[in-house]
């Protein structure tokens, strides 16, 4: 995987084989960044980077100049891979280890951006636990979004919340903002 762009453009970061993650493509990434690019000043927004696996996400954010950046991951060999790459490019990144779902249930800090690539396989009510634990417990700011990486063949169009999907390739964002 590479950073895409800012600071850090053109550089590559290679996670080791064993980290149980699923990194966001190049495409779908770069996609992804040119939509949010023209919503947010990323020097001005705070992201919360849940199910963050390599980090990747995140690092594409700290190059981009955010400074306000929490990653959260169940596994430790991801945190402490974060952790080791935020330290080398001098990274402003916190990291927590937890299961997104218990996180997401204690006393929220709202962010502008949450980001969360939970595995592909989850069932749908994980999925849908994502976006109700989010808006019910009111993680996002005012004009801030939620943004749900899955497969192509997972449908969260029937969630409260829900605005609307971008696909690249077999890749799906499904965007929700408070109503």
């Amino acid at each position: 995987m590479r950073i895409i762009s800012g600071t850090y453009k053109g550089r590559r970061i290679t996670a080791p084989k064993k980290l149980p993650i699923r990194p966001t493509t190049d495409m779908a990434k770069e996609s992804l960044f040119n939509i949010l690019n023209n919503q947010y000043y990323f020097d001005a927004v705070s992201v919360l980077d849940l199910f963050s696996g390599s980090g990747n996400i995140s690092y594409e954010f700290a190059s981009r100049g955010t400074e306000q950046i929490t990653s959260v991951d169940a596994n430790y060999g991801c945190i402490k891979f974060i952790n080791e790459t935020a330290e080398s490019f001098n990274m402003q990144i916190q990291t927590i280890k937890s299961d997104v779902f218990t996180f997401l249930e204690k006393t929220s800090t709202p962010y502008t951006i949450i980001f969360a690539d939970p595995p592909y396989d989850f069932p749908l009510e994980k999925f849908a636990k994502i976006p109700e634990l989010i808006f019910q417990n009111k993680w996002l700011e005012d004009q801030g979004v939620l943004i749900i990486e899955h497969s192509k063949h997972t449908d969260l169009s029937h969630l409260a919340n829900y605005s609307h999907s971008k696909s690249y390739g077999g890749n799906m964002f499904s965007f929700f903002e408070e109503n």
